[in-house]
């Protein structure tokens, strides 16, 4: 029934258009009740990312889970690719879901409501590792938002390939460049791409981020973002 109600919202959603799209003509096209509709979804937004809530608490007990001593930015960067194989598991669902959310302003705002959940999913499973410290603290908060923005970029770019390619491994390098800078142990994929690079190029090709002390959160994780846009 789920799976129903899903592939109708988005033949309308394909057909109409979002907007000119109504919870009633879903259920129409399903062929059940508004009652039915609403046993699933809280709303039309909901329809439109119905797997977040299963992926989020899949990361949440993947978080949760001994994972001895292992390090914890690697941990993150694994729950991260929880993420990416959701996405992965229907390329077609993830790239029509991408141009429609590119198009509804309120999707978009319903997305980003989502990544921010996520975020904070990494950064609480850091502090509780912490000793406290407002550094620490610090530290955890720029960790999770730096996995987040370096996934979604590479993300981003193989749903704008209309998912063709490999995206873990476009996830894995990114990633890599926050293991590398944050991480106990470098990442073993970035360190082969700046020994690539160092042979290609003769040269170790570094990024460096600067941005004014006391700058919001915010413009820090966009300044990373454009600098792995840039690469």
């Amino acid at each position: 029934m789920r799976d129903a109600l899903v592939g109708a919202a988005f033949q309308l959603f394909l057909e109409r258009g979002y907007e000119e799209t109504t919870i009633d003509d879903i259920v129409a096209l399903a062929g059940v009740g508004r009652r039915s509709f609403f046993r699933y979804f809280p709303s039309k937004e909901d329809v439109v990312f119905p797997d977040h809530e299963r992926c989020l608490a899949d990361m949440t007990a993947f978080l949760g889970e001994d994972a001895g001593t292992q390090d914890p930015v690697q941990r993150v960067c694994d729950a991260a690719r929880l993420v990416l194989r959701m996405y992965a598991e229907n390329p077609t669902f993830s790239v029509q879901r991408y141009r429609l959310t590119k198009k509804v302003p309120g999707l978009r705002a319903y997305e980003l409501s989502v990544v921010w959940r996520y975020e904070r999913a990494l950064a609480e499973y850091l502090r509780g590792l912490s000793a406290g410290a407002r550094a620490d603290t610090l530290r955890a908060d720029v960790v999770a938002a730096a996995v987040v923005a370096a996934h979604n970029n590479a993300l981003r770019s193989w749903l704008r390939s209309d998912g063709t390619g490999d995206a873990e491994v476009a996830v894995d390098k990114a990633l890599g460049y926050v293991q590398s800078t944050f991480g106990a142990t470098p990442a073993e994929p970035a360190r082969e791409e700046a020994a690539e690079a160092a042979e290609a190029a003769g040269a170790e090709d570094v990024v460096v981020v600067v941005s004014r002390r006391g700058a919001p959160m915010w413009r820090v994780v966009q300044e990373i973002e454009s600098a792995f846009a840039r690469d």
